[in-house]
């Protein structure tokens, strides 16, 4: 006698879904174009550079051209980066999240704060363009962190959602 394989409505009917990293990647990549959009309004409104520092995907703009840019093409190219990291990093937590629902953890304030800690605290400063944790100030560090954590909960939002329309 075999046994009887679980269908898709079977899954439904257990309020699970089937897993899929394409529709995983898919949600992830709409919910970081959407939490991208929250990170940069709330910027507007507490920034974490006020004194004229350079915008960290600017200067990274300006060291991946191997040239100084022009202020319009800076500004361009900065913003090109920081939407394409937070579209990429967007749908790499879809996919981990379709996998390992523990990466959703305090509503993707985790998510959030981790993405901080890798650019902001590691990757953008080992790359020197922007200045080392310890040398940053209170109001970078804390509009970072602020903004980070409205990225994951906006992040994980609109990925379930996404994710749910998806069945």
């Amino acid at each position: 006698m075999s046994e009887r394989v679980p269908s898709k409505h079977d899954a439904k009917q257990n309020n699970q879904r089937t897993r899929s990293l394409w529709k995983g990647l898919f949600a992830g990549l709409v919910a970081g174009v959407a939490a991208t959009a929250a990170k940069t309004v709330a910027e507007r409104f507490y920034p974490p550079r006020i004194y004229g520092e350079p915008e960290p995907t600017e200067a990274l703009a300006e060291k991946i051209a191997g040239h100084e840019l022009s202020p319009a093409a800076r500004q361009s190219a900065g913003k090109a980066i920081t939407w394409g990291i937070g579209a990429a990093a967007g749908a790499a937590y879809g996919a981990v999240a379709e996998y390992f629902p523990e990466a959703t953890h305090k509503e993707g304030a985790s998510f959030g704060l981790m993405l901080m800690a890798l650019t902001h605290e590691t990757a953008l400063p080992a790359m020197g363009v922007e200045a080392p944790a310890e040398q940053q100030t209170t109001r970078e560090h804390t509009s970072e962190a602020a903004s980070h954590v409205l990225f994951g909960v906006v992040a994980e939002r609109v990925r379930r959602i996404v994710r749910g329309l998806m069945q």
